[in-house]
């Protein structure tokens, strides 16, 4: 009966290990299938094409040249491959505005003709027109061939503006660059600390010391992020403007000392307990040989705890990585690319949490946030197979020693 028992706990542990695993795999494949589907979504704003003369020259455009034409960056034909002539740029909403209802009719029915009409009286022309309305069959019109968001545009642009018209932009390098500056700088700033905190908790602390300070540190790990959030912006963003001397104090700076702050209990907690677990002999036979105090928890105690540190460095990249609220009150939340440390920032995780409630589901920019999570996905697993990669390294050395 014992062993029927065993057996029965051991199928469930199987089965529900192979249904976690399956679980996982099927969130990942949605994640990529959904964010790889942006690149097969048009430049243009989805229902709309762009239209010129039938005797334009230019037969297409990309994403960066349709936005300079548009902002009035671009006003010659000529930079873009057509003629010498100005760039005369129109939306569709400003038709309202050239013709009155009298001369639209009843129920616009005579809007297409007046659309085609205008296009064809004016060769430099450019319209940015609903598909419906597009004057496909009138002589003199053109409509611009449709491209697609490519991998270049996406990876490469330094442009991150997903609701522009008549083409939105979703460069991705402000928010990586954003991302791995607040992490980084974060990590930098709370792995020493934690480390030396871990250390002494371990090895020098009392025991009466010890039991008041691990349950407080692990109770910082259990503050909501969005109470931390609060905290940075009422205390430290106002700190970091007047020390600093800056003209807003919600910068990549101020991310950094909050996630710092949210990353500590856990690189502490993780860390000590790796360092306690080191056998007493081991500590007994390093001292024996003269070693003291200091030398034993540097030579020993710390490489025999090396993989329980780095899952410990894990975590809290982990953390300051993913982190999404905290982040996103203090940064700034500009989606522009920074040029220091004390520039306003915004990050992935900060980016899918602002913008995916107002993404239309299916559309580019819900793609779009669904690519930002893939590479969030990314980051994160390289950062966990380097540190396995170093854990495993330290542990080979130490054999071989």
């Amino acid at each position: 009966m014992k062993r029927f028992i065993e057996r029965i706990i051991e199928s469930l542990l199987t089965v529900s290990g192979g249904i976690t695993s399956v679980a996982i795999l099927l969130i990942i494949i949605f994640l990529f299938k959904e964010g790889i589907g942006l690149f097969g979504s048009p430049t243009v704003e989805k229902g709309y094409s762009l239209c010129v003369h039938s005797t334009n020259r230019v037969s297409s455009l990309t994403v960066k040249e349709i936005k300079r034409v548009f902002d009035g960056e671009i006003t010659s034909w000529e930079t873009l491959g057509g003629a010498d002539e100005e760039i005369m740029p129109f939306r569709f909403e400003t038709v309202f505005s050239r013709y009155s209802d009298e001369e639209l009719g009843e129920n616009y029915r005579l809007l297409t003709d007046k659309l085609g009409q205008l296009i064809g009286d004016h060769p430099n022309i450019i319209a940015f027109l609903p598909q419906q309305f597009v004057p496909v069959d009138v002589p003199g019109v053109k409509v611009l061939a449709e491209k697609h968001v490519s991998v270049a545009d996406f990876f490469g642009g330094n442009e991150w503006m997903p609701t522009a018209t008549p083409s939105p932009l979703f460069g991705v390098v402000p928010l990586i660059v954003g991302t791995l500056i607040v992490s980084i700088v974060a990590i930098l700033i709370a792995l020493p600390l934690g480390l030396g905190v871990a250390i002494y908790l371990s090895e020098l602390a009392g025991e009466r010391t010890r039991k008041w300070m691990k349950p407080a540190i692990e109770l910082l790990a259990g503050i909501p992020s969005v109470v931390y959030g609060f905290f940075g912006l009422v205390a430290l963003v106002p700190v970091v403007q007047q020390t600093l001397r800056l003209p807003v104090g919600e910068t990549a700076f101020t991310g950094s000392l909050l996630l710092a702050i949210m990353a500590l209990p856990t690189i502490i907690t993780v860390a000590e307990d790796a360092m306690r677990n080191t056998p007493r002999t081991v500590r007994e036979a390093s001292l024996a040989l003269g070693a003291t105090n200091w030398q034993t928890i540097y030579k020993v105690v710390i490489p025999y705890s090396a993989s329980g540190i780095s899952a410990a460095v894990v975590l809290g990249i982990g953390r300051a990585t993913g982190e999404t609220m905290a982040v996103l009150m203090v940064t700034g939340n500009a989606a522009v690319m920074p040029r220091s440390l004390f520039d306003a920032v915004r990050t992935i995780p900060a980016t899918i949490a602002a913008e995916l409630g107002e993404a239309p589901a299916g559309g580019a920019h819900y793609q779009a946030l669904f690519l930002l999570g893939c590479i969030l996905f990314v980051i994160t697993m390289i950062v966990s197979v380097s540190a396995e990669m170093i854990a495993k390294k330290q542990q080979k050395q130490q054999k071989g020693q």
